[in-house]
């Protein structure tokens, strides 16, 4: 029975892939990971240089972990002129029992311009285009007309007629995005994107109606204080791609140890819900150049008999170089018999 059961969902994962549009890979800690975020977002930091890293594995309870490795790495005022930003993004994903990959290399650039005269106010237009490789094994999987009526033998032919087992396109996407520093510790956010402009064919049959679908994202954040020493982070995020779409929303409370002359350190914690689908924490802290943040997704959608509520570990690491010296402000003491 078990067998019989493989070979069924086998069977519909392989028929299925003929007539699904494939979702884009996301992230929990969507603002851990800038670039893969919004194109718009590529050089909008504090410093030189910014190198991202994240990883994400899930349904290790269900099947096969689905395994996430994605890196970045930009550059604020890339060219001569200011304002002017460059990036590179690599994601790799690998998934299920046919080692599914999918390898996507991008290059970002962006553009910052002011919008109001003390430069508290910004907007950002970022551009992204690269290239799409995806890969399926199909040793590993079984097939009903391998099964002789007795036991299942591999050495039996598939019957199947496969036309590829890898497929490349490129990618554009675009996007924008609103900065406002209002005062210090108090600052807003929100950008739009647009990924797969062109709707590239990924069909394994050379089948032209199996498309990417376009993915509109539309995200939003704050930090605000609230007491001396804690700010509070508000976030939401909604996509939508075909016929699905996602909103994530909820927020981190961060407690700052110490905030004086480039020595920032905080500690966050943080909770979250995706509609439909998961609920899950937040944690990190910031340790001067370095950012660093892990999260747990809960299942709540109707995998939760499969899932026993477990979902995905995800972990984010961010290092800035900034080699801006630090401005000492000088006072004047005067004496007190003046």
């Amino acid at each position: 029975m078990r067998k019989n059961i493989q070979y069924l969902l086998c069977t519909l994962a392989i028929l299925v892939s003929q007539f699904v549009h494939a979702q884009d890979i996301h992230f929990s800690q969507y603002d851990l990971s800038p670039i893969n975020l919004n194109p718009a977002q590529t050089g909008q930091f504090m410093g030189d240089y910014r190198f991202i890293g994240n990883y994400r594995t899930q349904w290790s309870s269900v099947t096969v972990p689905y395994n996430t490795f994605s890196f970045g790495a930009d550059a604020r005022n890339f060219l001569p002129q200011k304002n002017y930003a460059g990036g590179i993004q690599i994601n790799q994903d690998q998934a299920g029992d046919s080692r599914f990959k999918t390898f996507q290399a991008n290059l970002s650039g962006s553009y910052l311009m002011p919008i109001s005269e003390d430069s508290t106010q910004n907007l950002s237009f970022g551009v992204q285009t690269g290239v799409t490789n995806k890969n399926i094994s199909y040793d590993p999987l079984y097939f009903d007309v391998q099964y002789d009526g007795y036991a299942y033998d591999p050495n039996l032919p598939t019957q199947e007629n496969f036309a590829r087992s890898s497929k490349t396109y490129l990618n554009l996407n675009t996007g924008i995005a609103y900065f406002n520093e209002i005062e210090k510790r108090k600052k807003i956010g929100a950008g739009i994107a647009l990924f797969n402009i062109t709707k590239p064919n990924q069909s394994f049959y050379n089948e032209s109606t199996v498309q990417l679908d376009r993915r509109l994202l539309i995200h939003a954040n704050a930090e605000w204080k609230v007491s001396e020493k804690i700010n509070v982070l508000p976030s939401l995020l909604f996509m939508q791609q075909g016929q699905y779409s996602e909103f994530n929303f909820g927020g981190s409370a961060k407690y700052i140890l110490t905030d004086f002359i480039g020595l920032y350190r905080t500690v966050w914690f943080g909770m979250f819900y995706r509609n439909q689908d998961a609920g899950f924490l937040t944690a990190g802290m910031d340790y001067d150049n370095w950012k660093v943040g892990v999260s747990y997704d809960i299942n709540t959608s109707s995998l939760v008999p499969a899932s026993r509520r477990r979902g995905g570990l995800e972990l984010a690491v961010i290092y800035i170089i900034n080699n801006t010296p630090f401005k000492r402000v000088q006072h004047r003491v005067c004496p007190d018999y003046i």
